[in-house]
């Protein structure tokens, strides 16, 4: 047919959109559908391997109309990254469709995150008469599983954990229906053909089924015993978070002395008798990635008081899957909802490696029938400095990308060891994986490896390079260098997380990087962890760093603060140490002659063994049960301000400035010894941080002329140092950039390594 024939007058046309982004998975092409009915347009679209394509024909002024409300009257969850038009010659189509989805060359279209269950299937899920009335299964469009079953793209049934469960008549009825809220909802079933669930022992033996099964796990709870239930990205532990013994054994059993269990309630009303919550958090608390949030604790909150011990706040998360709330529905109270594992090992996803794994917690185990392929634990946030900050990023969000400044090579980075994720540069965008742990064990290597090859497979990624860590003792570091074929790269620890900053918030740089943490390795071969750095992807430049401290017994010291502090006060007071509380009734000379010989006393510039030292110090806390422990305890005890600060001073040593931590040091003993409380201690301390830190980067601007600075490091968790800092350095002129898209900590390092790596390739090798 010609354009201008009488069945094609010359004011129609057609054009060709390819878009890209998360358009899969989210009701992206039903919208179009009714959109493109809504404008009289013809034409058809189509999930490809590439995204979502869309020829589409009608009058030009419609065309126009059509392709400017795409992006505006998208469904929620899709986010559209890229889109392209081209025209074509008219057809003469007179009807508009939706074709079979298709592969286009390699992947480029993402996969939406799942989704927590939205408010129309919570309704249907309890409503009498309706034909999925209390079916744990139950989804649409808008809500689900997607990216935890998914294992090929196009996201289509047959590339999902679903392709085993053929529809019944009524379920494909609405699954081809265009009008229906379950058009091509890959998850859809009913109780007629879709995953059951069952509850058995701990030698796998049935108990009960279906709503059975829910009842006796619900009489169970009620007893005080442990449920190992199946849920979305991996199996969660649940018990009466007001029993006192039954909390208490889950964190025997499980390997978890003291840190904080989160816990699980069936809506906000529920929510606020527990926590302090504002609208922002509350539309994050009940929104579609229903994370765990960290929120002040209400007085009376009723809750065992072994739940979060040691802190003020409460980490609560909503009911998200149907079989949480037929659970929480029924039980009518609180549940501890943790992650399904021993501490330091990956979430189980498997129902036989959750009897084999988890029988020595769980009494019973309330499984299901549907896969989980990606293990994907719940993310953490915490409202500070007037934005949502992670703590762990997970369920919810991965594997929405970020979308970078440049194109280029693509990349892949191994983060670290602690609270590792890796990253997937491709195109513009950056795919930060899900939260998978500390590389310690064989399990957490596993998983990494496991979580790799996922990656790569559902994005078909051959990435260029391969960046590590610089530690040569990291696993994810021997994995680079023993298993690859691929090019590799080291990056240094610190580095790394002043890019990350610069990455997500996609600057160029360079910038001052104020880079706080516990742990990194430095090119001089000493720890570092207080650190002013000055650089981009680059390279970079270390200004200056925290007073070099000895740690006496290395690594070993971490779980005892009492001896870091012990190392602390030998080297402020000149190798005599003040008698102190803390001090009384320890080992003390063995450490000393250590100190003495310098026998396995390593030099330390880390902030994070400073919160350390200072905690013990105070009397905070002179042993830890988990990472940050008597760093997260100090901050707590300063309730919430901040005081005068003690003496610092900055020196000059050889190429670098030094914080001199010793004065403070000297202070904080010499007050303790005549009374001072921890709360004193606390808030005169983080106001010395504050000072000292917004002094360094003073003198880094006189040193370098820049006047951006990017904080970074997992010492950024506490909400004190870094409210002060956002509030003291605008004061002195400076612009400032924190993480509010991944974690300050190490779950972030993964964005700056693979950003760093790129520029690297585009440099031909030539770095810093």
């Amino acid at each position: 047919m010609q354009l201008g024939s009488p069945a094609c007058p010359a004011s129609v046309a057609r054009r060709r959109l390819e878009i890209a982004g998360v358009v899969q998975g989210v009701g992206f092409r039903p919208f179009v559908f009714k959109l493109a009915k809504e404008y009289g347009l013809a034409g058809y679209v189509v999930n490809t391997s590439r995204g979502v394509e869309i020829e589409v024909e009608g009058p030009v002024e419609l065309l126009d109309a059509f392709v400017t409300a795409l992006p505006e009257r998208s469904p929620p969850q899709a986010e559209i990254l890229t889109l392209t038009s081209e025209p074509l010659p008219p057809l003469g189509d007179s009807t508009f469709r939706i074709d079979h989805s298709r592969a286009v060359g390699r992947a480029a279209t993402l996969i939406a995150p799942d989704l927590a269950l939205c408010s129309d299937c919570l309704r249907e899920l309890f409503e009498p008469g309706n034909r999925r009335y209390l079916y744990p299964f139950i989804n649409c469009t808008n809500c689900g599983p997607r990216y935890s079953i998914v294992t090929g793209i196009p996201y289509d049934r047959p590339s999902t954990a679903m392709s085993k469960f053929a529809m019944c008549a009524e379920c494909r009825r609405e699954y081809d229906d265009p009008a229906d809220r379950r058009f091509h909802a890959q998850p859809n079933a009913c109780p007629d053909c879709g995953p059951r669930v069952v509850l058995v022992d701990r030698a796998g033996g049935k108990i009960a089924e279906s709503a059975l099964a829910i009842e006796k796990s619900v009489d169970s709870l009620r007893n005080g015993e442990i449920i190992a239930l199946k849920g979305l990205g991996g199996f969660h532990l649940a018990v009466n978070a007001k029993d006192q013994q039954a909390v208490a054994r889950l964190r025997l059993r499980k390997g978890r002395e003291e840190k904080p269990l989160a816990v699980m309630v069936r809506d906000l009303a529920a929510a606020r008798q527990l926590v302090e919550l504002g609208p922002e958090v509350e539309d994050l608390l009940n929104g579609p990635a229903a994370p765990i949030l960290l929120a002040p604790a209400r007085a009376g909150h009723g809750l065992a008081r072994t739940v979060a011990p040691g802190t003020d706040r409460l980490g609560v998360m909503l009911a998200y899957t149907p079989l949480h709330h037929l659970l929480l529905r029924k039980f009518g109270g609180v549940l501890v909802m943790t992650s399904g594992n021993l501490s330091e090992e990956p979430i189980c996803i498997d129902n036989d490696e959750a009897l084999r794994r988890l029988a020595g917690i769980a009494d019973l185990f309330l499984l299901h029938d549907r896969e989980i392929y990606v293990r994907s634990d719940d993310s953490v946030l915490m409202r500070m400095g007037g934005a949502h900050r992670f703590l762990r990023r997970g369920r919810g969000f991965v594997p929405r990308p970020l979308l970078l400044k440049d194109d280029g090579p693509s990349v892949l980075a191994l983060g670290g060891e602690l609270k590792n994720t890796v990253c997937l540069l491709k195109g513009e965008q950056a795919i930060v994986g899900q939260h998978l742990g500390d590389l310690k064990n064989l399990a957490s290597y596993d998983f990494f490896r496991e979580n790799i090859g996922h990656l790569l497979k559902i994005f078909e990624c051959e990435p260029e390079l391969v960046v590590h860590d610089m530690h040569p003792d990291y696993l994810s570091t021997q994995w680079a260098r023993d298993e690859q074929d691929r090019q590799v790269l080291a990056v240094q620890h610190h580095h790394a997380h002043l890019v990350s900053v610069l990455a997500e918030h996609r600057q160029g740089g360079p910038a001052i990087g104020l880079i706080l943490d516990g742990t990194g390795y430095g090119p001089d071969l000493n720890i570092w962890g207080g650190e002013i750095l000055a650089g981009d992807s680059r390279g970079f430049k270390r200004l200056g760093a925290f007073e070099s401290l000895p740690l006496p017994g290395g690594d070993a010291a971490v779980k005892a603060p009492w001896r870091i502090a012990l190392g602390y006060l030998y080297a402020a007071h000149g190798g005599e140490v003040p008698g102190l509380p803390i001090l009384q009734g320890r080992q003390v000379e063995p450490v000393i002659e250590m100190l003495r010989r310098d026998l396995n006393c390593p030099q330390t510039s880390s902030c994070g063994r400073l919160f350390d030292a200072v905690a013990a110090i105070s009397g905070v806390r002179s042993e830890i049960a988990y990472e940050a422990q008597a760093a997260i305890e100090l901050m707590e005890a300063a309730g919430g301000g901040l005081e005068r600060p003690y003496s610092w001073a900055i020196s000059d040593d050889d190429a670098i400035f030094r914080l001199q931590l010793s004065p403070m040091i000297r202070e904080i003993a010499s007050e303790v010894r005549t009374g001072a409380g921890p709360g004193q201690v606390s808030r005169r301390f983080h106001g010395t941080l504050v000072a000292m830190l917004t002094g360094a980067a003073e003198r880094a601007r006189r040193d370098t002329g820049l006047n951006l600075v990017v904080l970074s490091g997992g010492v950024f968790n506490n909400r004190l140092l870094l409210e002060g800092l956002l509030e003291s350095l605008p004061a002195q002129g400076f612009k400032v950039l924190s993480h509010e898209k991944v974690p300050p900590g190490d779950g972030g390092i993964s964005l700056g390594q693979a950003v760093i790596g790129r520029r690297y390739l585009a440099d031909q090798g030539q770095i810093d």
